[in-house]
């Protein structure tokens, strides 16, 4: 495998959870993944840190003809955040953004019944919230994480991710209280350059996971 590469994500996440252990303790803290793709390594630094899996849901909100490009995110609680110069230089008409929201809405809703299969959410009021990706491109996801997780009350707020862009990795610290990058190239171009297999995690992955996680004698 090539040098400051993971193998997948759940090597990704075991290499996360070692430096994350290296750094302090993680006493009273609560993991929370960004699904899908964050599941697979926040289980295994949940395991590492003893702590309490749950997702935490947040949609990109694609730019018109270039969905990949975000120009904005939703996650739960009606929060939204755009990149307004974005935006304004695509001109993106308030039509335009209000149907993006109410499709990503409709499948950030989707997910809450599909993921959790009845389990209530995970407070996190009173603990530390370790929000988890498997790596960040523009930060506009997590952005909007950081903000509804604000309003949840947690003591701290801290983010956690194997690759991003050193730029993005400098801004995210300063909206949480902690935020480890593994790994930020200056060549980057994708989360995916820097696992060996990026195959899309499924919801049956994803149910999978957070079902071990909930069970007490969960090892695999």
């Amino acid at each position: 495998m090539p040098q400051n590469r993971f193998y997948d994500r759940r090597d990704a996440g075991r290499q996360l959870a070692a430096r994350l252990r290296s750094l302090h303790d993680w006493p009273e803290t609560t993991v929370l993944a960004l699904p899908r793709g964050g599941v697979p390594v926040a289980y295994e630094v949940a395991r590492a840190l003893r702590a309490p899996l749950d997702v935490f849901l947040v949609r990109k909100l694609g730019l018109p003809g270039y969905e990949e490009v975000a120009m904005g995110a939703i996650a739960s609680g009606g929060v939204r955040v755009l990149n307004e110069d974005l935006v304004r230089r695509a001109g993106v008409t308030p039509s335009a953004l209000a149907a993006a929201e109410e499709r990503e809405q409709a499948e950030l809703a989707r997910r809450e019944r599909t993921y959790r299969e009845g389990r209530a959410a995970t407070p996190v009021a009173g603990q530390t919230a370790l929000l988890i990706d498997d790596g960040v491109a523009t930060g506009a996801t997590l952005r909007a994480g950081l903000q509804a997780l604000r309003a949840l009350s947690p003591t701290r707020v801290a983010v956690a991710v194997p690759v991003a862009p050193p730029e993005v990795c400098r801004a995210l610290r300063g909206e949480a209280d902690e935020v480890v990058c593994l790994l930020t190239p200056p060549d980057f171009m994708a989360v995916g350059q820097f696992y060996v297999d990026f195959h899309q995690t499924t919801d049956e992955e994803v149910r999978d996971l957070l079902t071990r996680a909930a069970s007490p004698k969960s090892e695999a």
